[in-house]
């Protein structure tokens, strides 16, 4: 069994020195206020640079974190065929990364469309299939519009956008929805609004989230824009063949093999009775943090496009208002964690600081997984060199949750 205190103290493999501390990290017991000293290693422990992901991560998907997290303790942690798992599976990042790296995966999220980006790219076809299945529909039908995306998009990409969407919901309510139908799915879903022709709109905000019509339409005016034609077709296959390079023949039927093997599950991550007791060797996760992210409104246009109703979702969706609530919903969720986890298993649990750091989540996850039942192994952070994309949103320094990672390790 590896010392883990040893192996974070000691990391260096980009040749930097970890710091650590384990005075000024105290546990926040919000009843008792009792003091607990958790020590805290904070180092570069994984980075874009030097450790380059698989190219089916690259989908978009709002407040995900980047596929090098999860590898690492995926890594660090568990053995081949263990059973990773995700309460809040957002793209799938986590199950993915466990399925490249044959653990097995239980991947959940009481929003639909993460069942729709990670299901194809833990299922993946061949490029042929993608192309003769294009082939195959007919994009230019006339379909009644029930909705006005002018701002968005070309009249004849929306005839074919509309065209596309009609044909996947009557495959699905058909029961005849494929594996491939399922990939065509998911791409179309990701290429429906960005700020490149490799999108089927015209310029907007960037792919992980849908601006109002309204603001869409001051864009355009603001830019002296108008939707160009967009053949969809093409795109999609283009989008196909960037994610599908670096899937080998092994690698998809590793990735099929491990898929069979696998959950999915759309339902409350406090309440998970699907899964098996103790059966669970590594869970990596984020939640949703206070109020931050509006996961329904940024996805209305991604929730039309595949019949969902954002209404519906956004009743399910935790959107906690203030810090009681989020700590009462996470507690409920640790409590699934500790009775499906087993026997030395661990729960890496990403948080991130809100309010311009003055609440540090990860004091108060501390306290909560503690009494849980689980053993705090300490809060590792997870710093990094700033990107030009940083610079870009007007992050200059490490203080916010934005510019680096921070996840409170515990063990059973």
């Amino acid at each position: 069994m590896i010392n883990l205190d040893n192996f974070f103290r000691n990391f260096n493999l980009y040749d930097k020195e970890t710091l650590f501390d384990i005075k000024s990290v105290t546990q926040i017991d919000y009843y008792n206020h009792n003091l607990l000293a958790i020590p805290k290693y904070i180092n570069e422990y994984w980075t874009s640079k030097q450790r380059q992901s698989n190219s089916l991560h690259e989908v978009s998907y709002r407040a995900c974190f980047k596929p090098q997290l999860p590898r690492f303790f995926i890594e660090l942690l568990t053995n081949v065929d263990d059973i990773v798992y995700d309460p809040f599976s957002g793209r799938g990042t986590t199950a993915l990364e466990a399925s490249l790296l044959n653990r097995r995966f239980i991947a959940n999220d009481i929003n639909p469309l993460s069942l729709i980006l990670l299901r194809p790219r833990v299922r993946p076809p061949k490029i042929d299939e993608i192309a003769q299945r294009l082939n195959e529909i007919n994009f230019n039908q006339d379909h009644k519009q029930d909705i006005d995306l002018s701002m968005f998009y070309h009249e004849q990409t929306f005839k074919e956008i509309l065209s596309l969407r009609c044909y996947l919901i009557e495959k699905k309510s058909n029961d005849k929805e494929d594996y491939i139908d399922h990939w065509i799915r998911m791409v179309a879903t990701n290429r429906l609004t960005g700020h490149s022709k490799g999108f089927f709109s015209v310029y907007t905000l960037p792919p992980n989230q849908a601006v109002a019509p309204e603001s869409q339409i001051k864009i355009n005016t603001k830019k002296n824009q108008k939707p160009e034609y967009r053949n969809t077709k093409e795109i999609i296959l283009r989008k196909s063949y960037e994610l599908l390079k670096d899937v080998t023949d092994s690698v998809r039927k590793n990735l099929w093999a491990v898929a069979e093997n696998s959950i999915f599950l759309n339902c409350d991550a406090a309440n998970t009775n699907q899964i098996q007791s103790n059966s669970v060797s590594l869970t990596v996760t984020s939640p949703p943090f206070l109020d931050v992210v509006d996961y329904a409104s940024d996805n209305w246009l991604r929730c039309w496009f595949n019949d969902l109703d954002v209404n519906d979702i956004s009743k399910n969706l935790v959107m906690a208002k203030s810090l009681d609530k989020w700590i009462g919903f996470i507690t409920n969720v640790f409590s699934q964690l500790y009775r499906i986890t087993n026997a030395n298993g661990f729960v890496a649990f990403e948080v991130g600081e809100v309010k311009n750091g003055r609440i540090n989540l990860e004091e108060y996850v501390v306290d909560i997984g503690i009494k849980s039942g689980f053993t705090c192994a300490g809060i590792i952070i997870n710093q990094q060199t700033f990107t030009k994309t940083s610079n870009i949103w007007g992050v200059k320094n490490n203080t916010k949750g934005t510019n680096s990672n921070r996840i409170v390790l515990f063990k059973k």
